[in-house]
């Protein structure tokens, strides 16, 4: 067990967040699978509970791995793995995958094993990276529009196009997390400000091109119309059945909760083990349970706070605000949804929700930071033997001589 221990480096409250995370998840995942079983299984929700251990698994292996990295490797990987990225968004959405006349292919099938791999979490992971590694290198320079386009907005655009058509959320949250990684890297706020406008005439134009030829190309633009549509008219019931089973839920929380699995909106609630999990946690565990998880999710921010700011290299800094403020956003998301706060987007909640990719992904990202993190560790223990042994220098000379 020391052996074990003794292996892991980096920031000890991360880990241990994260491990409390993963270990809490079971509860709500075990709970709220009924639904699955029900509707596609054979009324046993243990093997959802399986799935999802060796999901944890396989993505705490991924999180150790990658935190054994040093963290400076990472910048020549983005490079190498952007193209692979692209190539992976332009195979699923040749897939043409649709359901009820929208764009589905957001997953490819992994030969072999036989599980599904969704593309564009691995792209926004990769591209933060490869963000964060041009802002590091062009930090001390006078920057213009003009010569980021190339090296850095086409491979931007170019990933957000191709997951756009089938998850307009991810492809937002990407875009808002670039411009807000590029900000703390100093690129000129006026030119952010282009963006943002480029970046609403490109989507208004996208979904004015699939209304008037919706033939063309498979897209999703009406569910996000339904959603947006719905989450304004507060009397719109029917169309609104996922908010309305989760408020009922939260309502029926109370304070304490009605009691861990003895939730009855998780029959009811759609995708009750994933996107909605928060809500099923807020009525099995009530506020308590609410407030203890969104402070879990806190202190991960707070510590990724803590080593940005002491990481002694600007890529450094860049890449652990680059892939660990996506994880943040994105629970606060999730739980935004949950109490209608925002639109419905299927966003999971990270290391909680069920489903593999989110955890490998999170997983990915947290090691990312921790490497940073070890790496300052590692640096700081150097500093402190070199002083040691200045210091015993004298006194191991004066004992020879004596």
């Amino acid at each position: 067990m020391r052996s074990i221990f003794a292996n892991i480096k980096g920031d000890k409250v991360i880990w241990a967040t994260a491990g409390l995370l993963a270990i809490f998840s079971f509860l709500p995942v075990y709970s709220a699978s009924s639904n699955l079983a029900y509707l596609y299984g054979d009324g046993g929700t243990f093997k959802y509970l399986i799935v999802h251990f060796f999901h944890l698994l396989l993505g705490f292996c991924v999180l150790f791995a990658s935190h054994k990295v040093p963290y400076h490797y990472y910048r020549g990987l983005s490079i190498l793995m952007l193209p692979v990225v692209i190539v992976l968004l332009i195979y699923t959405m040749a897939q043409g995958t649709v359901i009820d006349g929208a764009n589905a292919s957001r997953w490819i099938k992994i030969p072999v094993l036989g599980v599904t791999f969704q593309s564009s979490v691995f792209a926004s992971v990769v591209l933060m990276v490869y963000v964060a590694r041009y802002m590091s290198k062009i930090t001390d320079k006078t920057i213009t529009f003009k010569e980021t386009i190339l090296p850095l907005w086409l491979p931007v655009g170019l990933v957000l196009a191709l997951i756009l058509p089938a998850n307009f959320s991810t492809a937002a949250i990407i875009f808002a997390m670039v411009l807000m990684l590029m900000f703390l890297g100093g690129y000129p706020i006026k030119y952010l400000s282009v963006l943002v406008v480029a970046g609403i005439l490109f989507f208004a134009i996208f979904v004015l091109a699939a209304k008037a030829f919706p033939g063309v190309f498979p897209n999703r633009v009406d569910t996000w119309v339904n959603r947006v549509e719905s989450f304004v008219d507060e009397d719109d019931t029917q169309s609104d059945y996922q908010i309305e089973k989760a408020k009922i839920a939260i309502a029926s929380g109370g304070i304490a909760g009605v009691g861990i699995g003895k939730s009855v909106q998780r029959n009811f609630l759609p995708q009750s083990s994933s996107d909605f999990i928060y809500a099923i946690i807020v009525e099995e565990m009530g506020l308590v349970g609410a407030i203890a998880v969104m402070g879990a999710y806190l202190l991960i921010l707070f510590r990724i706070i803590i080593v940005a700011t002491k990481a002694n290299t600007i890529f450094g800094k860049l890449l652990v605000m680059g892939v660990g403020l996506p994880i943040i956003f994105q629970a606060l998301v999730n739980m935004a949804v949950a109490v209608e706060l925002f639109p419905v987007t299927g966003q999971t909640l990270p290391l909680v929700s069920s489903g593999g990719t989110s955890i490998w992904m999170t997983c990915l990202a947290l090691g990312i930071i921790l490497s940073v993190s070890a790496r300052r560790e590692e640096e700081k223990e150097l500093e402190i033997n070199k002083g040691n042994q200045e210091e015993d220098n004298p006194l191991d000379i004066l004992s020879e001589a004596l």
